[in-house]
C-alpha cells in the first residue's frame, strides 16, 4: 500500500507541535472548564481514538486531515493516561516516566525485530502502521510524564520550561546535520515535541499571575485548531508531504557508520548535560517553596476586613454571589453544575486581576490563595463534598 505517514518536512514538525499544544489545552478545557472530570474525559477520548484510528487504518493512502486528526486525538489520549496515573492513582512522575520509557523500548524492539526498520518512510504494511501508532501513543504518554516531572523537579514556569525541550531539539538538529542516525534523531525529536507543545500551550493559556499570557484554554485551543486546519488545507492541496512509495523499502543504510557511532557519544553528552541542568535546578530555591514559606504569616495577619476593604464593594459582592451559588449547588449534590459555576469565579477573578492586585498585593494574594483552594477541591478527580464545603465556606468568610 502507499506510505500512510507524511514526509518529514518542516511542515511535519510545525503541525506536530500545533497538534500537541491543542491536545493539551483542549483536554484541560473539557476536563476542568466543562467539568467532565479526568476519568470522563479519558473515556471520551479513548472512544474517539478508536474511531479515528479505524478511519486512518481503513484509508488506502495518506490523507492529511485523517492523519493529523488521529495525531491530535492520540496526543490528548496519551496525555490523559499519564494524568490519570499521576492525579488519580498517585503514581510518582519518576516512576511513570521510567515505565513509559521501558514500554517504548519494548515497542521499538519488537517492531525492529519483526520489520528490521523503524523508519517512518517505510510505513507501507499494516503491521508497520500498527507499530507506528502504538509508538506514537507511548511517546505522547512518555513526553507528558517527563515534561511534568521536569516542572516538578525544577519549579520552572511554563514559559521558562519551553526552553529546555526547544534547546534539546536544536541539539538534535545539529546532530543530524553532523551525521547522526536519521531514525534515532527523528524519534528523539518526536518525543521532545510533546513537552515543548504542552508547555507552550500552558504558557499561552495560564493566567498572567502564574507566568502565562492569560489567553485561556478555550482561546488557545481555537487559535491552534485554526492554524492546524490552515496547514492541513495547504498540505492537502500541495501534496508536498506525500511519500510515493508502494512497496516496503529496505531500512536506510548509514552513509557513514563511523560518524553515526561518534554522534551517539554526542547525544550521550547532551543527555548528561540535560540531566546535570535538572539536578542543578532541583537544588535551587523554587518559587513554590518561597510561597509556602511566606503563606502562613500572610494569611495569619489578614482579616476579612483587610482582605476586602481595598477592593470595590461591587466586585467583592460579585465574587461572594458566585461562591454562594457554587456552595448551594454542592450542597444539593449537583457536582457538574458546581464545577461549571466555580469556573465563573475563576474567570471573573482572573479578569479583574489587573485592576485589583495593584490596590493591595497582600489582600489579593490572600484571596487568590483561598480561591485556588476552592478550585482544587471542586476539580479533584474524586471530589470530596466535605472538603468542597469547607473551602467554599472559608472563602465566603473571607469575602465578608
Amino acid at each position: 500500500m502507499l506510505n500512510k505517514v507524511p514526509g518529514v518536512t518542516i511542515w511535519f514538525w510545525i503541525i506536530k507541535i500545533l497538534c500537541t499544544t491543542v491536545g493539551e489545552s483542549f483536554a484541560d478545557w473539557i476536563n476542568m472548564t466543562l467539568g467532565v472530570g479526568l476519568i470522563g474525559t479519558a473515556l471520551i477520548f479513548t472512544g474517539a481514538l478508536a474511531a479515528v484510528l479505524a478511519w486512518q487504518l481503513g484509508a488506502e493512502r495518506y490523507i492529511p486531515f485523517v492523519y493529523w486528526l488521529t495525531v491530535v486525538v492520540v496526543s490528548v489520549t496519551g496525555t490523559l493516561y499519564t494524568d490519570i496515573l499521576t492525579d488519580s492513582q498517585g503514581v510518582p512522575l519518576a516512576l511513570s516516566s521510567s515505565v513509559f520509557a521501558g514500554a517504548l523500548a519494548v515497542v521499538f524492539g519488537i517492531w525492529y525485530v519483526r520489520e528490521r526498520t523503524l523508519s517512518v518512510h517505510t510505513i507501507t504494511t499494516r503491521p508497520r502502521e500498527l507499530f507506528y501508532w502504538l509508538a506514537v501513543l507511548v511517546t505522547f504518554a512518555l513526553g507528558t510524564a517527563t515534561g511534568d516531572w521536569t516542572l516538578e523537579l525544577t519549579g520552572w514556569t511554563a514559559g521558562v520550561s519551553v526552553l529546555l525541550p526547544l534547546g534539546l531539539i536544536v541539539t538534535i538538529i545539529v546532530g543530524r546535520r553532523l551525521g547522526a542516525n536519521a531514525v534515532l534523531s527523528f524519534w528523539l525529536a518526536y518525543i521532545l515535541t510533546r513537552p515543548l507543545g504542552a508547555n507552550l500551550g500552558d504558557w499561552l493559556g495560564s493566567p498572567t499571575g502564574e507566568g502565562g499570557l492569560g489567553l485561556g484554554t478555550a482561546l488557545t485551543s481555537m487559535i491552534f485548531l485554526a492554524a492546524i486546519l490552515a496547514t492541513v488545507v495547504y498540505l492537502t492541496r500541495s501534496r508536498s508531504d506525500v511519500i510515493e512509495v508502494r512497496e516496503p523499502a529496505d531500512a536506510p543504510r548509514a552513509l557513514n557508520p563511523a560518524r553515526e557511532r561518534g554522534m551517539l557519544a554526542y547525544y550521550a553528552v547532551v543527555a548528561v548535560a540535560a540531566a546535570a541542568l535538572l539536578v542543578w535546578a532541583n537544588q535551587q530555591p523554587h518559587a513554590a517553596t518561597a510561597e509556602e514559606d511566606t503563606a502562613a504569616p500572610v494569611t495569619s495577619h489578614v482579616t476579612p476586613q483587610e482582605a476586602t476593604s481595598p477592593f470595590p464593594p461591587p466586585e467583592i459582592a460579585k465574587f461572594r454571589a458566585i461562591t454562594a451559588d457554587t456552595l448551594a449547588k454542592v450542597n444539593s449534590g449537583d457536582q457538574r453544575a458546581a464545577t461549571a459555576r466555580v469556573t465563573d469565579l475563576e474567570t471573573a477573578w482572573d479578569d479583574d486581576q489587573s485592576t485589583l492586585e495593584p490596590r493591595s498585593e497582600k489582600a489579593w494574594s490572600f484571596l487568590d490563595g483561598e480561591i485556588d483552594q476552592v478550585l482544587t477541591a471542586l476539580r479533584a478527580p474524586h471530589p470530596d463534598k466535605a472538603t468542597e464545603v469547607s473551602a467554599l465556606n472559608t472563602l465566603l468568610t473571607s469575602l465578608g
